[in-house]
């Protein structure tokens, strides 16, 4: 999937891509995303308990943080977190995360290096709002403002959005928008189960170095 810049502009078109993926690889992806996600609650549910005290003991507020976020077909849906930030973090608005964000808590910031605060993310798993694998849901403020420039971001959504993807591990926030998107879309035209666990494999050692984070 290819992304070309409009001569004499900076707006980005794309190309709508082709979904891959047969019956059999949605199935087994499906199942795999449920049992997967609902073992791991269960044998981290102590550890999450942990977190959350430690989430209250740092600062006021609540230990899990809801967000919008834009699902499969542009459905809207509420992304779960640890909360890695103070409570007062978007009293002026949503705000695009930065390298070494005052917003964020001390134990937030080691939370977010580790990708532990994405945990809670398995219940959005199982409920199928998410896959393991897919492209990152965005907020329906920043989807709006990218597809101004970037004419078909929204072709991310023609499938689950992920816990991790294919542009998490390739350079995550080191990435321009523009970027992402077009690995999302090479994501998505070939995606499979080799390619999924190939990403997972990635993804594991992105979250041992925190490389990325914010």
């Amino acid at each position: 999937m290819l992304a070309k810049l409009l001569p004499g502009d900076d707006v980005i078109e794309l190309e709508m891509p082709v979904v891959g993926g047969n019956l059999a690889y949605r199935f087994v992806k499906r199942a795999f995303d449920v049992v997967s996600c609902s073992c791991a609650l269960i044998i981290l549910a102590i550890p999450m308990a942990i977190i959350a005290a430690k989430i209250k003991l740092e600062s006021p507020g609540p230990v899990i943080y809801s967000q919008r976020r834009v699902g499969k077909n542009g459905k809207i849906f509420n992304v779960y977190k640890f909360r890695s930030m103070y409570t007062d973090a978007e009293a002026r608005g949503a705000r695009w995360a930065v390298g070494d964000d005052p917003r964020v808590t001390p134990f937030g910031k080691f939370m977010r290096e580790k990708r532990i605060d994405e945990i809670p993310q398995f219940w959005n798993i199982v409920k199928g709002d998410m896959s393991l694998i897919g492209p990152r849901p965005e907020r329906p403020a920043f989807c709006q403002e990218f597809e101004k420039r970037i004419h078909g971001w929204n072709y991310r959504t023609s499938v689950r959005p992920g816990l991790s993807g294919l542009a998490q591990v390739m350079g995550g926030y080191n990435l321009l928008p523009k970027e992402k998107v077009v690995l999302d879309l090479e994501y998505i035209e070939h995606r499979s189960i080799v390619v999924d666990l190939k990403i997972i494999l990635k993804t594991l050692g992105v979250v041992s170095t925190g490389e990325g984070a914010r």
